[in-house]
């Protein structure tokens, strides 16, 4: 399978570091302790400048030489408004923008990252590039933990993405994950939201203003999700609730639901009864789930979808499971799902399956 990291040919290496961990097809550096923010930009191989670059293009003109004869020529026209973006180190060109997009450098995403919680606490466990380098990404943890009972712990992290091809914003997110299977906890409350988005015109100033509102919006969601999480590890739910609730979660539309309900779920898709058989297989017989807080519990409902798509569902190549866990991808939207119908079951008891 593909891995679309970036391979620097100067160095020989893959921009891609991790924590003790062996990720994305074994490749990249593996080191033993966390790195500073200087350390964990050479280990991924982030240590290079992006620059704009004025754009030309090829026109072609006619002349006519003493003795008569006429002459094609070619000439460059220069485009206006328009840059390429480009690698220093080796000429890679990464994307085309327009005048006023301002270049986050990769040393800025970590200073970003840095002033979160003033440079001191946080922990870098990922970075790499993708594809040229147009793209990066950074995974760091926070200090402490959300406790789940007595001996369930939730890790906090943030994740970053930024870009340098002019595709898409700057993007900060709090992620929880559940240390005893590595479930991606990610969900976002209500209306509110686990994620800041920057654009690439702010200022470092806006940018500065932005990392204390990521740092505002973790420490709310701990404390919101540890109550929440409490509250549904003490709340019991059937198998047969745990099915129904894995299919309202994970199905494509309500067409499709109301087919389950009215018993004409053979004319569902076999990938999507797979889908649901590998995710009640998960609920019902991983080890992760037969701790106290999880086993018959809502809490171990929602763990029975973020285990799959963490630890069960196939993906194409780490990248992809990468942007469908925390890139906005398919396994974020049915996780969230999954996290507002256990909430909607706390709230209204099996009825919420129904709606």
């Amino acid at each position: 399978m593909a891995h679309n990291l970036n391979f620097n040919e100067q160095t020989g290496k893959h921009s891609f570091f991790s924590f003790q961990q062996k990720a994305w097809h074994n490749l990249g550096q593996i080191i033993s302790d966390y790195p500073t923010s200087e350390e964990a930009i050479k280990h991924a191989g982030l240590d290079y400048e992006v620059v704009k670059s004025p754009l030309f293009t090829h026109g072609s003109g006619i002349s006519i030489a003493a003795e008569g004869e006429i002459i094609a020529s070619e000439t460059q026209i220069h485009v206006p408004n328009f840059y390429a973006t480009m690698r220093t180190d080796n000429n890679s060109v990464l994307g085309v923008v327009g005048k006023d997009y301002e270049i986050v450098q990769n040393r800025d995403a970590f200073s970003f990252f840095d002033s979160i919680v003033g440079g001191d606490g946080i922990f870098y466990e990922t970075a790499g590039a993708l594809g040229n380098g147009e793209r990066i990404f950074i995974t760091a943890k926070l200090p402490d933990y959300i406790r789940v009972g007595n001996d369930d712990l939730i890790e906090k992290y943030l994740f970053l993405t930024t870009s340098h091809d002019g595709s898409g914003s700057i993007t900060a997110a709090f992620t929880p994950i559940r240390i005893v299977c590595a479930n991606t906890l990610n969900a976002a409350m209500g209306c509110k939201t686990n994620t800041v988005r920057i654009r690439h015109t702010a200022n470092a100033k806006q940018r500065l203003e932005q990392a204390h509102k990521v740092m505002g919006i973790s420490n709310r969601l701990s404390n919101e999700l540890e109550q929440v999480f409490n509250h549904w590890s003490k709340i019991r739910i059937t198998d047969k609730q745990v099915l129904q609730l894995i299919q309202a979660a994970l199905i494509p539309n309500k067409e499709a639901l109301q087919k389950i309900r009215e018993g004409k779920d053979e004319k569902l898709s076999a990938y999507f009864t797979n889908m649901v058989d590998n995710a009640f297989e998960y609920a019902m017989s991983n080890p992760t789930q037969l701790m106290d807080t999880t086993q018959g519990t809502v809490f171990g409902a929602y763990n029975a979808v973020t285990g799959y798509y963490q630890n069960v569902r196939k993906y194409k190549d780490d990248e992809a499971k990468l942007k469908s866990l925390l890139m906005g991808g398919n396994g974020q939207a049915r996780t969230q799902a999954a996290f507002n119908l256990c909430e909607a079951f706390a709230t209204s008891g099996a009825d919420a399956l129904m709606n």
